[in-house]
């Protein structure tokens, strides 16, 4: 049995982008038939692991959020592991210890755990920083984090075919797809978050769909659908989601007919601070001079 947080953050701040009660309660529906649509989840989760192939330690105590399961069991064996989500569905037969509890409301100690993994659910948070300090405080000294979040251009063709399209029938845009952070961003907040040796890196994913329905359709059974607090409240009509596809296939269409549609992943991995850590040189003691470094005598500016 999932053990409950029930101090979920409540989504009606005036700084806040999304409402976290929607995500919670959307992916309690979909937590049934899940599997059949995270293909995605299941891929970045094994580039997540096949990461820590790289690495020359083992780690014993271990915090999973929303990792692929069967990742979690193929590669971690005789650990102590948690497997946390906010929606307490989402935890049904998972491995290890199941916690339900907000990605951005940790219930941990500070310097309890050795390694966080989070695969595709920070891009939901309303504050990146405050959860990316909570992170680095749960680990312990040299403890590592990874993460791995929707960032960059992530569906700029849906994105751009649903603002011509409101454009067209509204007469004015909606917001309808999150915005979602870049890879500069990601590195100046693992700095802030007092992550040693961050590391930042980035590619992306094409995925080709029938038409831009069966996109929409897919993103909804993944519970990656808009969940902005300032989203469009109204029905969507038929005819505004018919100018959508039509624009869609008319501006990314392939030569097959299908659609294709962009993700963007941003990976990220920090260290908790610890002294046997590589530290940077204090100015001033460098041990080579810029002459020697250039070989000959360096010009006056």
């Amino acid at each position: 049995m999932a053990q409950k947080n029930s101090s979920f953050k409540a989504s009606s701040k005036n700084n806040d982008l999304f409402n976290r009660s929607l995500i919670r309660s959307r992916r309690e529906r979909i937590a049934a038939s899940f599997s059949d649509y995270d293909f995605l989840n299941r891929e970045i989760s094994e580039r997540l692991i096949d990461n820590l192939h790289d690495i020359k330690m083992s780690f014993e105590t271990i915090l999973s959020m929303n990792l692929c399961d069967d990742t979690i069991r193929s590669y971690f064996k005789d650990v102590f592991l948690i497997n946390q989500n906010m929606a307490h569905k989402m935890l049904a037969g998972k491995y290890g210890k199941k916690v339900q509890a907000d990605e951005d409301l940790f219930p941990y100690k500070n310097q309890c755990l050795e390694l966080i993994i989070s695969c595709l659910t920070l891009h939901w948070i309303n504050d990146i920083p405050g959860s990316l300090i909570q992170i680095r405080r749960s680990l312990k000294p040299n403890g590592l984090f990874m993460g791995a979040v929707f960032g960059g251009e992530t569906l700029f063709e849906l994105r751009a075919s649903m603002l011509k399209a409101g454009i067209d029938i509204r007469g004015g845009a909606t917001p309808h797809v999150s915005p979602f952070i870049d890879i500069r961003d990601a590195g100046t907040l693992m700095q802030r978050a007092g992550f040693s040796l961050p590391v930042i890196s980035t590619e992306r994913i094409t995925v080709n769909y029938t038409d831009a329905f069966s996109l929409m359709k897919e993103l909804k059974n993944m519970g990656e659908n808009n969940a902005l607090i300032k989203r469009f409240k109204g029905l969507t009509s038929k005819k505004f989601m018919f100018a959508v596809a039509e624009k869609y296939q008319q501006d990314y269409g392939n030569e097959d007919g299908k659609v294709s549609a962009t993700f963007d992943v941003i990976y990220m991995k920090g260290w908790a601070p610890h002294e046997s850590q590589q530290q940077p040189l204090k100015p001033g003691t460098g041990k080579i001079s810029l002459k020697v470094a250039l070989g000959s005598k360096p010009k006056s500016l």
